[in-house]
């Protein structure tokens, strides 16, 4: 790390050194069970061809994989309280963070077989099909020939894609460049989901006037790269174009219909990433209100080109969607309510319309106390009041959510990197690791039914009660009483203008301080 593990007296910085020795044993466990062999957390992909191989030649059981993997992310959390906790905020280098995701490049994705469907479904688009209309095990039976969609695994082989249209052009392009060897397809995909996770991070060094915030909470969070990089997930794709659209409504007028732009790719990846709009737009609304309308004009025409995508599949897309309607996670509250039968039989489609009714109240009580309780945690800056609504409205949502993964807290993450410490960070450690564990290992299959009962019993007994509690944290924290904070802001706090800014017409509209727009 860039700091060493020394205070500025020259005595040893012991919460450092525990917490860089948790993070190097967590992210050591993680990278060994992606150079492993198949197992019940990760997928075989076939043959290597040009891709990295297996560079482990280790099996692990079922038991051992949901051992480390659980070890690593309690480790991982600990290493990050630990750093919270911290007098000093250690920073990493460039050199560190591009040599951790070189690692992620020699190994295979695990924690879930998402990306054997994101796979099958680029194939699917390069072989002249739509993955709208067709899953994948539908096309093979009428007599399609190809490895990489046949190596769709459950429980996606038969689901078509929900995802946006962006989403399936770059997977059209992985599967097309990768051909029919799996291996390749995904490995492409992986270099996809590196680079957004390298470019996140430079973006929030721009914005961030505490890089080490970046580096806790997002770089050496093993919370975020086991699950979501480690995990190959479409997140960090939406993720990376929010965080470019931040940073280019954050700069002067030439670099809003790039921030549209941006936008309206990262709805065309995953629909819920759509609250960068409204995030955008209230930045703009607290700080450079005079400049709004023409701001929110050019806003738009950027994103029309993206959103015109849509029209390509839309009665597809708006299907599938509808159709995710219905799902309720066994990790979260709701499934306790819909398991109970209390609405009703489970199999009711009227039941489960009405839970997603009764999420949409929850998310939205639950947004106006985080509302509340980041009052003194954000700069009063459109890149400050941006992030605030994308960290209060994406945590509101994943934990209110009746179908939310664990992979679903990257915007979460990356909005927090840009706040004061606060005890939101622990909560979002708390949802994170809590829904970490409960999907180990991962896969549907491989698993010994020992380890299927272990894991069901945490998924569904556990993880719902501790989601709970997170909702009864936020009540805490949104209607407990605050007294006026006096001196300088904490380690991470947002420094604040003396002064609301103006818009002044002779030199143009005021910038973010700290923020470089592009």
């Amino acid at each position: 790390m860039a700091d060493d593990a020394r205070r500025v007296d020259g005595s040893l910085d012991r919460f450092a050194v525990w917490r860089t020795t948790l993070l190097v044993v967590s992210f050591g466990l993680l990278i060994v069970v992606g150079l492993s062999r198949e197992s019940a957390a990760l997928p075989d992909l076939g043959p290597r061809g040009w891709a990295p191989g297996t560079l482990l030649p280790l099996t692990l059981t079922s038991a051992t994989v949901t051992a480390i993997l659980a070890t690593a992310y309690l480790l991982g959390a600990a290493g990050v309280v630990l750093g919270w906790l911290g007098a000093r905020i250690l920073t990493w280098t460039w050199p560190m963070a591009v040599g951790l995701g070189a690692l992620a490049l020699l190994t295979r994705p695990f924690g879930s077989a998402d990306h054997t469907s994101y796979a099958a479904y680029g194939r699917l688009s390069a072989l002249g099909s739509s993955p709208y209309a067709v899953a994948p095990d539908a096309w093979i039976a009428g007599g399609g020939v190809d490895p990489v969609v046949a190596g769709a695994e459950p429980p996606y082989q038969d689901v078509v894609s929900i995802y946006g249209p962006v989403a399936t052009l770059v997977m059209h392009a992985v599967g097309w460049l990768g051909g029919d060897n799996q291996r390749q397809v995904v490995w492409l995909w992986q270099l996809v989901v590196v680079a957004c996770w390298l470019l996140i991070r430079a973006v929030l060094l721009q914005l961030s006037d505490v890089p080490g915030r970046v580096d806790l909470l997002w770089t050496a969070n093993p919370i975020v790269f086991g699950v979501a990089v480690l995990g190959a997930h479409i997140d960090i794709l939406a993720g990376a174009l929010v965080v470019v659209a931040l940073i280019a409504a954050s700069g002067d007028r030439r670099w809003v219909i790039w921030a549209g732009v941006a936008a309206g790719l990262a709805i065309g990846v995953k629909f819920t990433a759509g609250l960068i709009v409204p995030a955008v737009l209230i930045g703009w609304w607290f700080a450079q209100r005079r400049e709004l309308p023409r701001r929110a004009l050019l806003f738009g025409l950027g994103m029309l080109p993206a959103l015109a995508l849509y029209a390509v599949w839309w009665p597809d897309v708006l299907n599938q969607l509808r159709l995710a309607r219905r799902h309720i996670s066994l990790a979260g509250p709701w499934r306790l309510l819909l398991d109970s039968e209390l609405l009703g039989p489970v199999d009711d489609e009227r039941v489960r319309a009405l839970i997603v009714w009764m999420a949409a109240v929850v998310c939205v009580v639950l947004a106006v106390l985080l509302w509340r309780a980041s009052t003194d945690l954000f700069a009063r800056t459109s890149a400050g009041v941006t992030a605030r609504v994308l960290v209060v409205g994406s945590l509101a949502y994943v934990l209110a959510a009746p179908y939310s993964l664990p992979w679903y807290d990257v915007l979460v993450w990356a909005g927090l990197t840009l706040a004061a410490r606060s005890a939101l960070d622990l909560l979002a450690l708390w949802r994170g690791t809590v829904m970490a564990l409960a999907y180990v290992p991962g896969r549907v299959v491989a698993m010994s039914d020992e380890v299927e009962r272990l894991t069901l019993d945490v998924r569904r007994g556990v993880a719902p009660y501790a989601v709970l509690l997170a909702w009864l944290a936020v009540a805490l924290l949104g209607t407990r009483l605050r007294r006026p904070r006096e001196g300088p802001p904490a380690w991470g706090g947002p420094q604040r203008d003396p002064e609301p800014q103006r818009h002044r017409p002779d030199r143009g509209p005021d910038r973010d301080r700290g923020a470089r727009p592009g």
